[in-house]
């Protein structure tokens, strides 16, 4: 469980979060959904202890941000850093001993390398391996579809699943709908620093069409079409 009370971040004289409120219970996937420059992956490193905020977040783990893998949109790898090193680095940091890891490159990446010569896509399976094996309690996957291939966010998908029957708390970004249909128990959109809406999953198919409504009659009239 993780609970946001009041979270409020501003930067300089923008404010970014504005009281935002919300529980986030084990054993649930939540998808955040708003568009560029919402908030989304500010609550993110808020979350995560990599930005200070006002208001309280608490969680039935403590430090949360030592039982808290995030997958950030971009990963950072250093420019010596092999694949397997990457991975060994961030277990370690855990506490978690690794053996047959080749036995667990699901994705098929080329270890010996280095992390910093891998494709986009590639570069997030390898970050995605590494925090997966940190056997955290809780998730945060920033736009964890993008720019991996078919075949790799079917097994993503599987892979959220599975961690969510083991009782797991799981937050995702991400543009592609229907990742978070397949997903997600709850889509919360983020709007102007707040949780505007709350959409269960039997609202989402309604959802879906509002969302397109939407966004076709904003843009797409635009072009005359």
């Amino acid at each position: 469980m993780i609970e946001l009370i009041h979270i409020s971040k501003s930067f300089g004289q923008h404010q970014v979060l504005q009281e935002v409120t919300f529980t986030f219970e084990d054993g649930k996937v939540y998808g955040i959904v708003g568009e560029n420059g919402a908030g989304k992956t500010t609550l993110f490193r808020c979350i995560a202890g990599l930005e200070t905020a006002s208001g309280q977040i608490n969680a039935n783990l403590e430090p949360l941000k030592n039982h808290l893998g995030y997958l950030t949109s971009d990963p950072y790898f250093l420019s010596k850093l092999t694949g397997e090193e990457y991975i060994y680095l961030l277990t370690d940091a855990r506490g978690k001993s690794i053996k047959n890891l080749d036995e667990r490159n699901i994705f098929e990446l080329p270890l010996k390398e280095y992390a910093s010569s891998y494709s986009t896509g590639m570069k997030k399976k390898l970050a995605l391996t590494a925090t997966l094996l940190q056997d955290n309690s809780f998730y945060i996957l920033d736009e964890p579809f993008n720019g991996i291939d078919l075949q790799s966010s079917i097994i993503l998908t599987e892979i959220i699943l599975r961690l969510k029957s083991m009782n797991k708390t799981i937050l995702i970004s991400s543009h592609i709908f229907s990742t978070l249909k397949d997903t997600c128990d709850e889509i919360l959109v983020l709007e102007e620093g707040r949780i505007s809406k709350s959409v269960k999953k039997e609202q989402f198919g309604d959802f879906e069409e509002e969302m397109k409504e939407k966004i076709l009659k904003k843009d797409i009239d635009k072009l005359w079409l």
